[in-house]
């Protein structure tokens, strides 16, 4: 009996003591972490990052002037000059305004040129559109040989002294090829278009153009450029 009791008593003490070994195992593993990983839990420290400047005005802000790290417009339609873009983005770094004028010290630009605007500078009830592979579309009338003759002109637009130029790579007259050969060296120049972007503020270069849907995709950038006369 006695032998009994000394049994249950082991069994009991030994489960005692394995129970509390989980639970410390338990307890270590949750207060710690493995070894070498310098409590990196995807979550910055408070104080990472604070030696990173921020944007700072420029030296000698006058009293009468505001500086903006950054600013942006973006805009529907602007018509200036006579001349139509849509869905312009502007973007500048480096605001200044002043009580006589407003430059930006970095200042990038997007808008879309639409296709009938440089149809218009075309001329002759030209049309524009975009066509496969990236390439625009210009299509007229023409008079050759006392003839006129519809002109399909295909090609790529690129950027050329700071205006969009269509150089045609093909020329359709919807007859025989030998026909289009022949008279594409005389089209060639009614079919061909350079447009200068207008309205918008001096000192932006065009940087890169992309055919669209609904028009020619440019690119604008500049540095210290005048928002205003």
């Amino acid at each position: 009996m006695t032998t009994t009791r000394a049994k249950d008593w082991l069994i009991g003490a030994v489960g005692m003591i394995l129970l509390l070994l989980v639970a410390v195992a338990i307890l270590w593993w949750v207060v710690s972490e493995p070894a070498g990983s310098d409590g990196d839990d995807g979550v910055p420290p408070a104080s990472q990052g604070a030696d990173v400047p921020a944007a700072a005005p420029p030296a000698g802000l006058g009293d009468d002037e505001v500086w903006f790290a950054s600013l942006r417009l973006d805009a529907e339609t602007v018509v200036a000059s006579g001349s139509t873009l849509r869905d312009v983005r502007a973007v500048g770094g480096g605001v200044v305004t002043g009580p006589d004028d407003v430059v930006a010290a970095r200042l990038t630009v997007d808008a879309t040129v639409p296709f009938d605007v440089v149809a218009e500078e075309v001329g002759d009830g030209s049309e524009v559109r975009a066509a496969q592979d990236g390439q625009a579309a210009v299509v007229r009338t023409v008079e050759a040989f006392g003839r006129e003759i519809r002109v399909v002109a295909t090609g790529t637009v690129d950027v050329e002294n700071g205006r969009l130029v269509l150089e045609p790579r093909s020329i359709d007259v919807g007859g025989p090829d030998v026909l289009s050969s022949a008279l594409a060296a005389v089209v060639r120049g009614s079919v061909t278009f350079e447009h200068e972007i207008e309205g918008l503020p001096e000192g932006l270069v065009l940087q890169d153009v992309v055919v669209r849907e609904d028009g020619l995709r440019a690119t604008l950038e500049g540095t210290d450029v005048a928002l205003q006369p």
